[in-house]
């Protein structure tokens, strides 16, 4: 959770995107809260109770444009929300139909694994990951079942993903089949084909390489011997979706970053899908709400843990200094590396090859920028991977998906006037091996940075552990994730509402059709509510308590969150509030009965509880399970003076002053509610 500050744009569940402008305490008769002040366009001001912190979420865009500000009041939200919505539902049925039918299909059944398999297994040099693991045994079953596979397995680049596509690749070629990989550009094809030469060179298995390297009478023999079936595994561009691409018995195709190809090469894709088995690699992170979408509709196997001999990359940020670059290049290359130097200035980076190439003679240089011809910049690229290049000087292009475990050092220059994420991404290019590996991030003065570029570099050097809660980084690139996989169609009605309600609508109209479907799938999204609840008594964290605002603020939303979690979260958290705190003042506690109380309400679709002068009003959602006539019979029953006014809302008579027995009123009274659901025959 991280914090939100003063400025930031967010969503409101009802109101829309407005700006936050903080947490202020307020007292009205008598009653102390927290709330949050939230402010919309023309200067509108709403102050949100602090235990309905789960209606708003940070603003993500899939763009750097500033979104408009909602008017309170207006109609506007409710009109973007509908026409989102119904847009969503589009693509959930898309998902589902798609689901659908590769459950109508049989897929082809591959035999369990034999011995040649097991030496396989027994070659790989290194230990799996725990994640990794897992991940080559759910690929590994999709192929002995007669569903087809449509697997994707999301992992950074080095945690392993292309052992996976091995094994997978090994198996079908061990059933007499052939498989296809597929990858977005020529470097990649040339890395893949060297890794998996390398890793099958002790096994009967030939492989191939298609991309536009080859000469046309190359090209002209591979694929003959493709249609002839002399070829087992074939590593190629989009080359592979050829007309003249003709495959003896196709078992297994493998994407690398799916998202890169255009859209007349995705169509082509689709059509293979149909026919084979599919595995599919990425390397951007897909968010966890995501994940939940797509759970039973596309298969997804995440590998988010590094292989043990990884090290952090020690980072270090530098004034500008010939010699730092000259030590630094010099270190690596002596100890048998490669190095990437940055430089996000086309006009001056040939100076800067020059300089580079004055203070280390000796060094093999070479420049690659985004305004090169793109043979002439794959050519480079290439040479970089096969270390015929020892240092590379290139803008920020470096290609993400690129693995290159002798690149162990990365200069940054003018790291001050770029973003966090892209420094992070950037950073992320060294450090593939068990070999220590430096970023020196260079700015001209550390003095005179600006106060936000020193956060950034501060940030950067303090969480340079393996995955190290990069938070902002992270959420961009899931953002950049989550785009990738819904398709670019849907990138405006992100912008308009925002990503995590974008999801979350997705998430919801996915459950809702997957249960009006399958009979005996129960919509996850029965529990999207957040009752308001105005029970009358202080329920907040003194700053007495946890006098840092923003601590307060993440353990606001941590509580927020224990509406729709289990017993033993909830136990937890007031453990560890007492452990990091000392024991939790009255206010403490009320907040977390609060949020007690909730958990009774959700699933009566309550939307909102309020306690009158000797009365509880509760009222309904239009689907609560609640049945109106069981209602009736049972007020009647009660003669306790409670009743149902003409709008539908529950009023019970209810004298409680001390919090404790008004909790209780409560609980019993809910509890004879969920005696009334649909639910309950009794």
């Amino acid at each position: 959770f991280a914090e939100l500050i003063d400025g930031t744009i967010v969503v409101h569940r009802e109101h829309g995107i407005g700006i936050y402008r903080g947490m202020m305490t307020i007292e009205l008769q008598g009653i102390i809260n927290d709330f949050i002040l939230l402010e919309y366009r023309e200067g509108d001001k709403l102050y949100l109770p602090i235990d309905r912190l789960n209606l708003i979420s940070r603003y993500e865009g899939l763009s750097d444009k500033q979104p408009k500000l909602d008017k309170l009041g207006s109609q506007s939200w409710k009109a973007t929300k509908k026409k989102v919505s119904d847009e969503v539902w589009k693509v959930a049925q898309e998902l589902l139909d798609i689901y659908a039918q590769r459950e109508l299909r049989n897929g082809r059944i591959f035999s369990p694994a034999g011995e040649l398999y097991r030496e396989l297994e027994e070659s790989f040099p290194y230990d799996e990951t725990s994640g990794q693991y897992r991940a080559i045994t759910e690929v590994i079953d999709d192929l002995l079942s007669d569903r087809p596979m449509d697997r994707l397995i999301c992992g950074d680049v080095g945690y392993g993903k292309t052992e996976v596509a091995i094994r997978a690749a090994f198996k079908v070629v061990e059933d007499g089949f052939q498989v296809a990989i597929l990858v977005p550009t020529t470097v990649l094809a040339e890395q893949h084909a060297k890794t998996f030469r390398e890793r099958l060179q002790d096994f009967p298995v030939r492989i191939g390489c298609i991309n536009r390297f080859r000469t046309p009478v190359e090209q002209r023999h591979i694929v003959r011997d493709l249609s002839a079936g002399a070829i087992d595994i074939i590593i190629g561009t989009h080359r592979l979706l050829s007309k003249d691409i003709v495959f003896k018995n196709l078992g297994l195709l493998v994407v690398d970053e799916e998202h890169r190809f255009g859209v007349s090469h995705k169509e082509k894709i689709k059509r293979l899908k149909a026919e084979v088995d599919i595995l599919t690699l990425t390397a951007t992170p897909i968010p966890r709400t995501l994940q939940m979408s797509l759970l039973g509709i596309r298969d997804l196997s995440v590998i988010s843990s590094p292989p043990e001999h990884r090290r952090p990359v020690k980072t270090f940020v530098a004034r500008y200094d010939d010699l730092v670059i000259k030590e630094a290049v010099n270190r690596e290359i002596l100890r048998g590396g490669q190095v990437f130097v940055v430089h996000n200035r086309v006009r001056s980076i040939h100076r800067m090859a020059a300089t580079i190439q004055d203070l280390v003679p000796h060094a093999r240089v070479a420049v690659a920028h985004g305004q090169m011809a793109g043979k002439e910049l794959e050519e480079i690229m290439v040479a970089f991977v096969n270390h015929h290049v020892d240092v590379l000087i290139s803008t920020t292009i470096i290609e993400s998906g690129l693995d290159i475990p002798t690149a162990n050092t990365i200069i940054i220059n003018r790291a001050d006037r770029l973003g966090l994420a892209e420094i992070y991404q950037l950073r992320g290019r060294v450090g593939r091996s068990a070999t220590q590996s430096f970023a020196y991030l260079l700015v001209p003065s550390i003095d005179h940075l600006s106060k936000d570029s020193r956060e950034r570099l501060r940030a950067l050097m303090e969480y340079n552990e393996l995955g190290g809660g990069f938070k902002l980084a992270m959420s961009d690139l899931q953002i950049r994730g989550g785009g990738n996989l819904l398709g670019v169609s849907q990138s405006g009605h992100i912008s308009a509402i925002g990503y995590d309600l974008y999801l979350d609508l997705l998430q919801k109209t996915v459950a809702d059709l997957k249960s009006k479907t399958d009979d005996h799938a129960y919509s996850t999204y029965k529990d999207d509510i957040d009752p308001e609840i105005n029970v009358k008594f202080s329920a907040y964290i003194p700053e007495s308590y946890i006098a840092d605002t923003g601590q307060r603020y993440i353990i606001y939303r941590r509580i927020a969150g224990l509406c729709h979690s289990d017993e033993s979260d909830y136990t937890d958290l007031l453990e560890e509030l007492t452990d990091r705190y000392g024991p939790h003042p009255q206010e403490v506690d009320n907040l977390f009965k609060i949020v007690a109380i909730k958990k009774r309400l959700i699933p009566l679709r309550v939307n909102k509880l309020e306690r009158g002068q000797d009365s509880l009003v509760f009222s309904f959602m239009p689907d609560t399970p609640v049945r109106p006539e069981r209602l009736l019979t049972y007020l009647q029953s009660q003669k306790s003076g409670s009743r149902l006014t003409p709008d539908g809302r529950l009023v019970c008579n209810a004298k409680a002053d001390a919090i404790p027995d008004m909790c209780n009123v409560i609980q019993s009274i809910s509890t004879d509610l969920l005696r009334l659901t649909t639910d309950d025959t009794s």
